[in-house]
């Protein structure tokens, strides 16, 4: 039951409730009407054999006024009722001996029994009180069952607003910094939507800075930059010369990889997803790439893709990158299997799983280039795209191998 919603685990106990509530009373009510069916049959065969079983039973002795006293009988003139009996009449019993016949009616209003001896004949209304058990049982029953709607719908309507806060965070969730959670009561539900509408002015505050943080740093480190570049030109000393402007390339790749990760990370950062080809995007990324040929080899089967260009290419670009730089033979290749994008270069297993690496400037030892930006770069555009990736060794070539999964 844990993956069940809260919605559905109501429908179904109310349910479980209610089936068993009328599971409960249909037996009852069935039980007694039975029951008393067969009580008033007993008590037509007593009142029967109290008429049937004397042989002389004047109609105006005394005995027979006990008799109706007894059950509570009242004599009536038959054609008051014939067409009461004849309308919505039916026999319930009846009864016969030397003496004479019994004859029990029900109508919609009264039980009448007919007494036809051979001296006389006799209508009679039963005035005994009627057994209002089933009645009540399930007048009980419908009001249980009315009962229970009315908890049921009153129980979804105090869980409407938690619907209702769910969509408001899939807004959040999806990037829409503006969701304003409405008020909703001073309840528990009430107190979490203003404890989470609270979240999100602070998450967008905190946002806002960083953001205002990344522009203006980036902004006066590359002024900076550019000035010391300049100066470095009028160096004559060709080691130093070539060691400022290292220092300065790798600071400027930063700056360039902090305004990429900025960029791809924004909540309201969408792909711009057109139909092409792994070849123009194969294209795309030698042109970004910037590096000797002869660094990289391409083995790949032409396909049609629905992607981002720019960025599939930036994810290429960077296992490219990373394999040239860090392999011992600084070579690197790519080819495809399947729906697979693999870039396979010669060195030594990574010590850290996968997941280590792609988290911002993670870096399994000091390097002489890079900053630990590239494979979370990679990672969070292809989560965007919505392709998977993955990392193995081939333990028969000594090569790791970075998979890009395409759908």
């Amino acid at each position: 039951m844990k993956n069940v919603s809260v919605t559905t685990f109501i429908h179904v106990i109310f349910a479980i409730a209610l089936i068993v509530v009328g599971a409960t009373f249909f037996y009852l009510l069935s039980a007694g009407k039975e029951q008393r069916h067969l009580q008033q049959i007993n008590r037509y065969k007593m009142i029967a054999d109290e008429f049937l079983t004397r042989e002389n039973f004047d109609r105006n002795s005394t005995a027979l006024k006990t008799l109706l006293a007894k059950y509570r009988l009242q004599p009536i003139d038959p054609q008051s009722v014939k067409k009461e009996i004849e309308n919505s009449g039916i026999t319930i019993f009846s009864g016969r001996s030397p003496y004479g016949n019994v004859r029990v009616f029900k109508t919609k209003q009264h039980y009448y029994i007919l007494i036809e001896r051979y001296d006389y004949d006799l209508m009679l209304r039963d005035e005994h009180p009627q057994d209002y058990i089933y009645e009540m049982l399930l007048t009980i029953a419908t009001i249980l069952g009315i009962l229970l709607l009315f908890m049921y719908v009153m129980v979804l309507r105090k869980l409407y607003p938690l619907k209702k806060l769910h969509r408001q965070i899939e807004q959040f969730a999806a990037g829409d910094l503006d969701v304003r959670i409405e008020e909703m009561g001073d309840d528990e539900i009430g107190r979490i939507a203003r404890s989470f509408d609270k979240a999100i002015r602070h998450i967008k505050q905190l946002m806002s800075s960083k953001n205002l943080f990344m522009r203006n740093i980036m902004h006066e480190l590359k002024t900076p930059i550019t000035k010391g570049r300049i100066i470095v030109e009028t160096i004559d000393d060709p080691m130093a010369k070539q060691v400022l402007t290292n220092a300065f390339e790798r600071m400027n790749e930063l700056i360039s990889d902090l305004a990429e990760v900025e960029r791809i990370t924004m909540y309201n950062f969408a792909p711009e997803k057109v139909d092409t080809t792994l070849k123009e995007v194969l294209k795309r990324t030698e042109r970004v790439l910037m590096t000797d040929p002869k660094k990289y080899t391409l083995k790949f089967s032409d396909r049609p893709l629905f992607t981002d260009i720019k960025l599939l290419a930036l994810v290429l670009k960077n296992l490219l990158d990373n394999g040239i730089k860090y392999s011992p033979d600084h070579h690197v290749s790519l080819v495809t299997v399947g729906n697979r994008i693999e870039v396979r270069s010669v060195g030594t297993p990574l010590k850290e799983d996968l997941s280590y690496y792609t988290e911002p400037f993670s870096q399994e030892e000091k390097r002489s280039h890079g900053f630990g930006l590239g494979l979370y770069i990679v990672a969070n555009i292809l989560e965007k795209l919505g392709y998977g990736f993955r990392y193995r060794y081939d333990k028969e070539k000594g090569e790791n191998v970075f998979e890009v999964v395409m759908d």
